[in-house]
């Protein structure tokens, strides 16, 4: 516990894990534990039975953020423990559990990357170098914005899947990074530690990740010394890729996952080092505001775009698709070549079935692997690893058949490029299949193990668990005391009449369960001729006992205490006395003999058994040793697997939401026929609402529209709807719209939204700034903005002043595309001679009896009324002060000429 200080250590002790010390006292409660003391010891202790680690270890390590040190016992050897009278067991942390570094629990979320990340910074040069403007209190806001332009490396790691990604970036990007990334746990230098103002830090916390701090290493590792953790086929691992903070980010990462495995090695793949220019970045604000992997209110996956785009049928699929919402291509042919299969999908419906139906019986291969790269893998993933290698063999003869037939037809005159290209879209994933060595490997597998052996093995060990639990009662009787009973629920406290601790019922070999089948290997096969040979001697020795002492019920057993006996019993126990003289234990029914013949022939028994389990060991171990060869292979393999999932879950969404292939070109306009917000469209659908489409043409002579209208008419879904569909245009999604021609987006920006940031003494106002700044200094040409509301937050003076000079710098100075909404009207006027600015807005329909409905097609124009009295009328006002809004209004209200423009 000293030595691991930083951990809570979790002790082996027999069939339980042990809390001690402090540790029992502070999270036995946690955890629902007792906490008790042994007869005449003051130490605290707190424990559980040793089959329910994973369920405790999701409450220290997945709820509560903790690091868990999980010390096993050793089995000390035999001969040393005689001669030095030594413990029968040592004790030895053999892992370092945190959130970061889960390899195959199963608590792990399944649909998603569990993160381990390294930030490199630094700190020196964050130290000497001023903020980049001297503005009074600048200093006190912690803005990235305001810290200087300093190289940021970053590397992290996926343990469960061999995932390890570098990237450099800086400290103004380096939230919006890490927010795409979502890692689990994040490694900072100590030093950070000491540094209370470190505006990294605050804004690391702030959006809660959990942060370790790592001592500086004192000899950096250099890429040389990454390749022992690497898979032993390492290919385009180009060391040039990699600038030194991605080095140093990347030694780090490693040094922290090979401390917390305690010497087990990992084999991770071949780092890839992130160009975010390859990619549309989306910034922290806005995967926030859009809603992209979780709600904004509650956190809740259900409500996001995720949850609504979710149609893929693998864990890894899902992965992928996470990882594309986050960061779209900015790579013409690559976001073609998946809107092609896509297309190829929709076009051909019963390959897409027969591929959905094939990969619902594949396993999360990446994660499978994995395991055996750390050598934890057992019988039944292997089985499972076999089980899908053949379903992808089947996924490879569907996709290659498929492609023959759509090659033997010629294509005719007018077929366009597109029809050509997407004519080989399959192809080419059908040539990224590597089978032939995994194929042996997964025959062998199957022709090697017994499932149902596996089965029956599976049986036993729960049996083995429930045993454990009746001997938690057997030590609560024995051990605590009366008022630790009476604290314990009726359902586990000890019978009044606690029995002994019990052993197995006698076993003569019928129990025993083989996993391996006997074929295996030569070496099984001659061991289990010999336990047949054996076993043959002993039913027949039992045979000439029983004709020669008149004995029928004389058995020949084996038990813990008295070895291998013949049991008699009832008035075959005087017939056994007279012949049988060494008697061992006897009842008033029954009688135990040694016999010598039984002896030498059960100890040959025993054996033979033993050495049948060795070798069934061995035989494992050579199949895992086969996977961890295939490495290379089979992540290979999982990868088209994971592209195809999400090619058929974007196809089934397609067909079932109506949606079109956008046409993506390297312009910078927006041309969107009757586009439609993906979750509020199934929203509205859900309840038998339907949704209100509307057209988008931004770029060209019209880079920004100033969007007005009454509040709960559509403005803010309107924003987000046409951020949404460039997102999932570049993710390789068809779109929601009648048609979408789209010039490719390198930034997505969203200011819609905020709340008072308690935690930084923020007000809402000052966040609001906070993300406006952000936009205006990061936004080119090629971006996408929408904002919604800025300045709302202060005065109508000052917040017209703010509204007029963002729209004045995305008009002059970003040149961006961008949707601007505002209750401000008089931003029209001021904003008239804007060569590239529009005006549209919403409005209200009203009926002569005074009721009235929203119109939400957007028209030409600007609507110079709010309408927010009658969202106050509905939400219940009483009358009386709706009046009086009303009376104050009119005597405010500015007299215009024309609601239009």
């Amino acid at each position: 516990m000293l030595r691991f200080g930083h951990c809570i250590v979790l002790t082996r002790v027999g069939g339980f894990y042990e809390l001690f010390f402090d540790h029992a006292e502070t999270y036995g409660p946690l955890m629902n534990l007792k906490v008790s003391k042994r007869k005449g010891s003051t130490v605290p202790m707190a424990g559980f039975p040793a089959h329910q680690l994973e369920r405790f270890l999701k409450i220290l390590v997945q709820d509560l953020n903790k690091s868990v040190a999980v010390s096993e016992e050793i089995p000390n050897d035999a001969s040393k423990k005689v001669k030095s009278g030594e413990l029968k067991f040592d004790r030895k942390v053999t892992r370092i559990i945190t959130p970061g570094t889960l390899i195959d629990e199963s608590f792990m979320d399944p649909w998603k990357n569990n993160y381990l990340l390294s930030i490199h910074v630094d700190h020196e040069a964050l130290k000497s170098l001023d903020p980049v403007q001297d503005t009074p209190g600048m200093d006190k806001v912690p803005s990235v914005l305001n810290l200087p332009r300093t190289e940021v490396g970053l590397a992290w790691v996926d343990l469960s899947s061999g995932d390890f990604l570098t990237q450099s970036t800086d400290v103004a990007s380096l939230p919006s990074a890490v927010a795409r990334i979502g890692p689990r746990e994040i490694i900072l230098d100590s030093s950070f530690k000491d540094q209370r103002e470190s505006r990294i830090v605050s804004m690391l916390q702030e959006d809660g990740y959990v942060i370790t701090y790592q001592e500086p290493l004192g000899q950096k590792l250099a890429l040389a010394d990454w390749i022992p953790m690497l898979e032993d086929v390492i290919e385009d691992f180009d060391t040039t890729n990699f600038s030194p903070a991605e080095v140093a980010a990347g030694g780090s990462l490693l040094h922290y996952v090979n401390t917390q495995l305690q010497g087990s090695k990992a084999r991770l793949q071949a780092p890839i080092s992130h160009q975010p220019e390859n990619f549309m970045s989306i910034d922290r604000n806005s995967l926030r505001a859009l809603e992209i992997r979780t709600t904004m209110r509650d956190g809740r996956q259900e409500g996001s775009l995720l949850h609504t785009l979710r149609k893929t049928v693998t864990k890894s699929g899902t992965r992928l698709l996470i990882e594309r919402l986050t960061e779209p291509s900015m790579s013409l042919p690559v976001i073609n070549d998946r809107l092609d299969l896509v297309e190829e999908m929709l076009e051909y419906p019963q390959l897409q079935q027969d591929l959905v139906i094939q990969l619902r019986r594949t396993f999360d291969t990446l994660r499978l692997v994995q395991k055996f790269s750390f050598g934890r893998g057992d019988a039944d993933d292997l089985v499972e690893l076999s089980k899908t290698i053949f379903r992808t063999t089947d996924i490879a003869n569907l996709v290659a058949e498929h492609s023959s037939s759509r090659n033997a037809i010629s294509l005719d005159a007018e077929a366009t490029e597109a029809d050509t290209r997407r004519r080989g879209c399959l192809s080419s994933l059908s040539n990224r299949f590597d089978l032939v060595s995994p194929m042996k490997l997964a025959s062998r597998i199957l022709e090697a193990i017994d499932e149902d052996g596996l089965s029956e093995r599976h049986r036993l060990e729960d049996d083995e668990k429930s045993a454990i639990a009746e001997m938690a009662q057997d030590v609560l009787g024995q051990e605590a005391g009366e008022e630790d009973l009476k604290q314990m629920p009726k359902k586990i406290r000890p019978k009044s009449n606690a029995i002994a601790p019990s052993f197995k019922s006698a076993t003569d070999g019928r129990d025993d369960i083989w996993i391996m089948r006997r074929s295996a290997s030569k070496n099984l096969t001659k061991l289990h001729d010999a336990l047949d040979h054996l076993t043959g001697q002993k039913t027949e020795l039992e045979s000439n006992l029983k004709k020669r002492l008149g004995a029928e019920s004389l058995t020949l057993k084996w038990t813990p205490n008295l070895g291998h006996i013949c049991h008699v019993k009832g008035k075959d126990v005087a017939r056994a006395a007279t012949q049988l003289t060494k008697s061992v234990s006897s009842t008033k029914s029954t009688r135990s003999f040694h016999l010598l013949e039984w002896t030498h022939l059960g100890t040959q028994l025993d054996e033979t058994r033993f050495r049948i389990r060795s070798e069934e060991t061995r035989a494992l171990g050579d199949l895992r040793a086969e996977v961890v060869q295939n490495l290379v292979k089979l992540r290979r393999n999982a990868a088209v697997l994971d592209e195809l999932d999400v090619a058929c879950s974007f196809a089934v969404l397609a067909l079932e939401k109506s949606l079109v292939r956008p046409i993506l070109n390297s312009g910078t306009t927006h041309n969107i026929v009757g586009g439609r917000h993906p979750v509020v469209e199934a929203g509205l659908g859900d309840q038998g609402r339907n949704f209100t489409s509307n057209d988008c043409a931004v770029g060209e002579d019209e880079r920004i529209w100033l969007i007005t209208g009454p509040n709960m008419a559509g403005k803010s879904t309107f924003l987000r709807q046409n951020a949404l569909i460039s997102i999932l245009a570049q993710t390789g999604s068809f779109v929601p719209a009648e048609y979408a021609e789209i010039g490719l987006v390198d930034k997505v920006f969203s200011r819609v939204g905020s709340a008072d940031n308690l935690y930084q003494d923020q007000s809402t106002f000052m966040v609001e700034m906070l993300e406006t700044a952000q936009i205006l200094k990061q936004a080119t040409p090629r971006s996408f903005v929408i904002m919604d509301e800025v300045g709302r937050g202060t005065t109508p003076e000052d917040g017209v002043a703010v509204g007029y000079a963002c729209l004045h710098h995305l008009h002059n100075v970003n040149q961006c595309r961008a949707l601007f909404a505002t209750h401000f009207h008089a931003l029209a006027d001021m904003t008239k001679d804007f060569e590239s600015l529009g005006c549209y807005s919403t409005d209200v329909a009203e009926e002569p009896d005074g009721t009235f409905s929203y119109v939400h097609r957007l028209r030409k124009g600007v609507n110079r009324r709010s309408h927010a009295l009658k969202v106050a009328r509905v939400a219940g006002l009483p009358e009386e002060a709706i009046e009086i809004a009303a009376r104050v209004l009119s005597q405010s209200m500015p007299a215009h000429p024309s609601t239009t423009r």
